[in-house]
């Protein structure tokens, strides 16, 4: 299990290793290089999602690995409590950032409107966490929307084999 440390509390994270292998490895690859370490959610939607793992504080974008390939053909759905990866416009486009639906959101699903958001992993515990985070104010800063007034901050995330 995958455990994300927040100022506001834990969230414990399963990965579909099977299912997302690109997008599994991409994150795993992120927390153990301490990339989530100081980042903040920024993005923070009720009723939608919360997303997360590229902007510090400051609302300043972290450096990146390249894109991956996007894996959402991979039969997941964008269900309450899965995790699926950010993206731009452009479909294979995700590096870091990644987000938790509060609903499930079909919208987002392979074939949906375009190729759609691939899902990796799903919230385990703590999904009260992710509740209380999509339920927190929200405004804007540093030129974005929908950003907690409060700053939501990963202290740390932890693989735990």
């Amino acid at each position: 299990m995958i455990t994300i440390k927040t100022n506001h509390g834990d969230i414990g994270i399963e990965l579909f290793e099977e299912k997302a292998p690109i997008s599994c490895e991409n994150f795993r690859l992120y927390v153990q290089d301490g990339h989530f370490d100081g980042t903040i959610f920024h993005r923070v939607i009720p009723n939608f999602m919360i997303q997360c793992g590229g902007m510090d504080e400051d609302m300043q974008s972290k450096p990146t690995r390249d894109p991956i390939k996007n894996e959402a053909d991979n039969g997941e759905s964008n269900e309450r409590g899965t995790l699926a990866m950010a993206r731009t416009g452009v479909v294979d486009s995700a590096t870091s950032q990644f987000f938790i639906n509060l609903t499930s959101n079909d919208f987002l699903n392979h074939g949906g409107r375009d190729f759609g958001y691939a899902v990796f992993g799903r919230v385990s515990e703590g999904m009260d966490v992710v509740d209380a985070i999509g339920a927190l104010p929200t405004g804007n800063r540093g030129g974005h929307q929908d950003v907690p007034l409060d700053p939501v901050t990963i202290t740390e995330v932890t693989i735990d084999e």
